[in-house]
């Protein structure tokens, strides 16, 4: 039988207000100095007639160690710390073109880069040229400097249009 696991939350559970258990403790007020060692029902005292919570931070300690403070502002705090350390991690991007790829296409592909751009990505574009179409590269690199001139406002160019091999590529930054 296979065995069901359930989310398991790695963040660790305090203890606050009444679920404190421990006397003494050892408190610290809302403005970060010692209160000193206090029996728990004063230190919930002081917390209730300061309109906050009594957290216990460091149960291992002896005496544990309490602290008064806004619980929910502190959940929200960490929360907010965890997402920011999920940020956004650049990404190359690549959109493909072809010398002969009609107007309305091009600008499809433009808005593509100029989205991909916005979420903080960069941006590889290639011209891929094929056969006959070696022969006429500047029409290649006509459609290059067409993308670049439409997201200028959005983009710099971090590497320079350049040939490599039957391809024309250049890659773009968000500004």
């Amino acid at each position: 039988m296979a065995k069901r696991t359930t989310k398991r939350d790695d963040s660790p559970r305090l203890r606050i207000n009444q679920q404190i258990r421990k006397t003494p403790v050892r408190v610290i007020g809302p403005d970060g100095k010692q209160l000193g060692i206090l029996a728990t029902r004063e230190a919930l005292r002081m917390a209730e007639e300061a309109g906050l919570d009594l957290v216990e931070v460091a149960p291992d300690a002896d005496p544990p160690v309490c602290r008064i403070m806004d619980y929910g502002k502190y959940q929200y705090e960490q929360k907010k710390r965890l997402h920011k350390a999920h940020a956004h991690r650049t990404k190359v991007k690549e959109i493909r073109l072809r010398p002969g790829t009609a107007e309305h296409d091009v600008e499809v592909k433009v808005n593509r880069a100029r989205n991909f751009l916005e979420h903080r990505d960069k941006v590889h574009v290639t011209v891929m040229f094929r056969g006959r179409e070696r022969a006429h590269m500047e029409e290649g690199r006509r459609v290059l400097d067409q993308v670049i001139q439409q997201l200028e406002d959005v983009a710099k160019v971090e590497m320079p249009p350049k040939q490599n091999g039957a391809r024309l590529e250049c890659r773009l930054a968000p500004k």
